[in-house]
């Protein structure tokens, strides 16, 4: 009986032992398959990120082998699959090395131009047009693209219209032919819509004509630049015409006044008696004289001033001249000037033209003097 007994123990023994080397015999190989798939699925991840497309990745446990297509660089698929978790090391079979690309050579620069040889003018280009301008409007004549040039070029007219001009519109829509865009119309309005009266600019595929009156020369150069800013190339034909100056409302015997009163003044001069508003006799025929001078010229208005010597007080010798100054002027006024042209005016003695230290340079300082005032 004892020995019935044991047997069964050491055959249980037995079977414990055996269980888990036949376990170990059947988890090893399952676990190291999962592994490798895991290796395997992470370095394809990590290659397709870098752009890298591989022919197959195999892995014996932790080791890689990893097959490329040719023209893929291994350095790179290896420097990449070393950096996935769990990989011990890398065969990468296939693949080549790229190659560097050759260069270049620079492209010899062409000598510079000399100062005498000149590029030929550029070829005018774009479809005929006409700006225009009156006083009452803007007048744009061409044949547009679309509708949107169309719609570019009134907004473009609608910024320099100013207060009471119109837009003349005579746009027309042609595809084929038509202005492709707002750019030569636009560079020529702030220009041409400058002054005023009737003005143009017209372009017939090889010459611009500027035609009409502009304010001055100024605006003429300005019409002129934006023509040829806006048609590169084009003949510009500058007909523009600056109005002349108006002639001088001013008559000759008028514009003259002035100047022949003061020649004949400078000889012959209007003298009084001492103390007196009487011009002496050799002053009279002066007087007469300057009447014909100031009729020549009916619409000047002329001052008669009166002086006088330093032998009175200067109470006494202001209105002294301011006598003589009106005895001038009533002997022009009866030889016939009007007397609402003159103005007699009286300074006393505070102007002298001479020293009144001698009989002479006190008769000179008795003196009434003739300067116009304001002409017509």
């Amino acid at each position: 009986m004892p020995g019935l007994v044991r047997r069964p123990i050491v055959v249980w023994l037995l079977a414990a032992l055996a269980v888990p080397v036949l376990l170990t015999a059947v988890l090893i190989p399952a676990k190291a398959g999962t592994t490798e798939d895991d290796l395997r699925d992470r370095t394809l991840t990590a290659l397709q990120a870098r752009g890298i497309e591989a022919g197959s990745v195999d892995f014996d446990g932790r080791d890689a082998k990893v097959v490329v297509p040719a023209g893929v660089d291994p350095a790179l698929v290896r420097e990449v699959v070393v950096t996935v978790k769990g990989v011990r090391s890398v065969q990468v079979e296939g693949g080549s090395t790229p190659t560097p690309p050759t260069p270049t050579p620079p492209t010899p620069t062409p000598p510079t131009p000399t100062p005498s040889t000149t590029a030929p003018p550029a070829e005018p280009t774009g479809a005929p047009f006409e700006v225009g301008r009156t006083n009452q409007s803007i007048r744009v004549q061409a044949a547009v693209k679309d509708q949107a040039v169309k719609e570019a070029i009134a907004a473009e007219v609608g910024k320099v219209l100013g207060e009471g001009r119109e837009y003349d519109d005579r746009t027309t829509i042609d595809p084929a032919t038509g202005l492709t865009d707002a750019t030569a119309v636009s560079a020529l309005l702030p220009a041409l819509a400058i002054g005023a009266g009737d003005a143009s600019v017209r372009y017939d595929g090889g010459t611009v004509t500027l035609t009409g009156q502009v304010p001055d020369q100024a605006t003429k150069a300005t019409v002129a630049r934006a023509a040829a800013k806006a048609v590169p190339g084009a003949v510009i034909a500058n007909q523009l015409a600056i109005p002349a100056p108006p002639k001088s409302t001013v008559s000759e015997p008028c514009r003259t006044l002035q100047t022949r009163l003061s020649e004949f003044t400078r000889q012959h001069k209007i003298n009084f008696l001492s103390g007196t508003s009487i011009v002496n006799d050799a002053s009279k025929p002066t007087v007469v004289k300057v009447a014909g001078l100031l009729k020549s010229c009916t619409t000047a208005f002329v001052e008669v001033a009166g002086h006088t010597d330093d032998l009175g007080s200067p109470a006494s010798s202001l209105p002294l001249s301011e006598r003589r100054a009106a005895e001038v002027k009533t002997e022009l006024v009866r030889l016939g000037v009007a007397a609402n042209h003159l103005h007699a005016n009286g300074y006393g003695e505070a102007f002298p033209i001479a020293p009144n230290t001698t009989a002479a340079g006190r008769i000179a300082n008795r003196r009434a003097e003739i300067r116009v005032l304001q002409g017509n």
